[in-house]
C-alpha cells in the first residue's frame, strides 16, 4: 500500500534540502555544467520547477505538458535566470504542487503522465520525490547517492526493477545488496540469469543511469544494458 501522505512529507524534506544546498551557490555556479549531458545547473533547477507544475496538472486530470516541445523550450528559457529567481520559482512551484495535493481527491484513481504512461495517483508524490532527490545528486554540489535516505534508495530500486521487468532486451537479472535484500528484473530467459551484487547506492545508481556499474560484482554474463529512462 502506497502512503501518499508519508511521501508528501518526504518530498517536503527533500525540497528543503535542495533549497538549502542551492542557496549556498551563486549565479556563476548555477551556470556551470551539471552531471546531466547538455544541461547546466540552471537547466536542472528549471526542470524541477516545471516538473512540479506538470505533476500538479497530472493530479488535476490535465495533460502533464502542453507538448514535448513546450517542455523543452520552457527549460531552455528558464535556465539562464539568476539564482534568486530560480530559488523563488522552485519554492513557489513546489508550494503549488503541495496545494493541489491537499485538495480532496481519490488517491486510488489512475492518472496519465507523459507519453501515455499511467500510474496510481498515490504514487505521484513518490515520483516527485525521485525527481527532487535524484536531480539534487545531478547538480554535483556535494549531495551523492550515498546521502540519499535509505528508504528512498530501497524503494527506487524496487521501482526501477519493476520498470524493466518483462523487457526482453534486458537479461534476466537478480540483484542483491550488502544487507541481503534481493530484487529481480529483466525479461530474458531464466537460463541466462545474470547476478549483480553491490551496495544499495551502487545498484540504484546503475539502474537509474547515474553509475556505470563498475563497482558492482557481476556473474553469469556481462552487466546487462538498460534502456534509457
Amino acid at each position: 500500500m502506497i502512503d501518499h501522505a508519508h511521501d508528501l512529507g518526504a518530498v517536503r524534506e527533500a525540497t528543503e534540502r535542495l533549497l538549502d544546498a542551492v542557496g549556498e551557490l551563486d549565479n556563476a555556479a548555477l551556470a556551470e555544467p551539471s552531471r546531466l549531458p547538455g544541461w547546466n545547473r540552471g537547466h536542472v533547477l528549471t526542470h524541477l520547477s516545471r516538473n512540479a507544475d506538470a505533476l500538479g496538472n497530472v493530479l488535476r486530470g490535465l495533460p502533464m505538458y502542453a507538448s514535448s516541445e513546450t517542455r523543452d523550450a520552457d527549460i531552455a528559457a528558464g535556465a539562464p535566470r539568476p539564482l534568486a529567481e530560480q530559488l523563488a520559482d522552485f519554492r513557489e512551484s513546489a508550494d503549488r504542487l503541495f496545494a493541489v495535493a491537499a485538495e480532496p481527491a481519490d488517491w486510488n484513481r489512475t492518472v496519465t503522465l507523459r507519453n501515455g504512461v499511467t500510474d496510481s495517483a498515490a504514487r505521484i508524490p513518490f515520483r516527485r520525490w525521485i525527481e527532487v532527490d535524484v536531480h539534487h545528486v545531478d547538480l554535483g554540489i556535494g549531495y551523492e547517492l550515498e546521502n540519499l535516505p535509505a528508504e528512498f534508495v530501497e524503494r527506487e530500486i524496487a521501482f526501477l526493477t519493476e520498470r524493466f521487468t518483462g523487457n526482453p532486451d534486458v537479461a534476466a537479472t537478480a540483484l542483491t545488496d550488502e544487507d541481503g535484500r534481493t530484487w529481480s528484473t529483466g525479461g530474458g530467459p531464466p537460463s541466462a540469469l545474470v547476478t549483480v551484487q553491490g551496495s544499495a547506492a551502487e545498484l540504484m545508481g546503475w539502474l537509474a543511469g547515474r553509475r556505470d556499474g563498475s563497482a558492482l560484482t557481476v556473474a553469469g554474463g556481462p552487466l546487462p544494458a538498460l534502456p534509457p529512462l
